[in-house]
């Protein structure tokens, strides 16, 4: 994981979750100074005594209710998040997409997919289009359960997002009603799109469309249809 995200000594890198300080460890023999952001207090003391104060600065904090608006841009953001809160962290920090050099995560390998996943796919949803609008990216290696104590009934995989440069506006509450009727046509899921104007087929169904097509509809009901 270290040498995929390849720090270097005067990086900003702020760690969700660094638990007992195993990846804390290796980040910080490449790292003149890194920040980490741990809910568990117990955690936090551990950590607080077994790392130099002046090295490793510790947020007691939920990561869901940190404010990422106060970084410095290009924070590098890394973790082995947990996987209950996984899906809502992810929507969290796209607020702050524009403070981000990279971010590199170990999650779920079903929710890795559905990051990456592409229009017309199983895995390809809400989660999909809004991330694939922000960032690029890319699923970089599984690991089974055997690397974890205790180990997990599910397997896992590292993933790295980059911002794009331009980020597709999209309305998160089109994207609400769109994937909360998937079986249904596009006409019928968001009614009131002015359909032939946009040239997209209306009788296609949510996980059809892109990330860009989805911004387009956005942009179209912003106008009144």
């Amino acid at each position: 994981m270290v040498e995929a995200i390849a720090p270097s000594p005067k990086d900003f890198v702020i760690e969700i979750g660094p638990g007992e300080g195993a990846l804390t460890r290796l980040l910080l023999e490449r790292l003149e100074r890194l920040q980490a952001i741990e809910l568990d207090r117990d955690l936090v003391q551990l950590l607080g005594k077994a790392f130099p104060r002046e090295r490793l600065q510790i947020h007691s904090a939920d990561a869901l209710g940190f404010d990422f608006g106060g970084l410095p841009v290009g924070a590098r953001i890394v973790g082995n998040l947990p996987y209950n809160i996984s899906t809502p962290l992810l929507f969290h920090l796209s607020r702050w997409v524009e403070r981000f050099r990279d971010l590199h995560f170990l999650l779920q390998k079903e929710v890795v997919e559905r990051m990456v996943a592409q229009p017309s796919t199983p895995a390809y949803g809400r989660l999909s289009v809004s991330l694939q609008s922000r960032f690029t990216m890319k699923r970089l290696f599984d690991i089974g359960p055997g690397a974890f104590r205790p180990p997990p009934k599910v397997e896992s995989s590292f993933v790295r997002m980059q911002p794009i440069p331009s980020p597709l506006e999209i309305d998160e509450d089109v994207l609400r009603r769109a994937f909360s009727a998937r079986r249904k046509t596009l006409r019928n899921a968001l009614p009131g799109v002015d359909w032939p104007s946009l040239g997209i087929d209306s009788g296609l169904r949510p996980e059809n469309l892109s990330a860009r097509d989805y911004a387009r509809i956005s942009a179209s009901l912003r106008r009144g249809g």
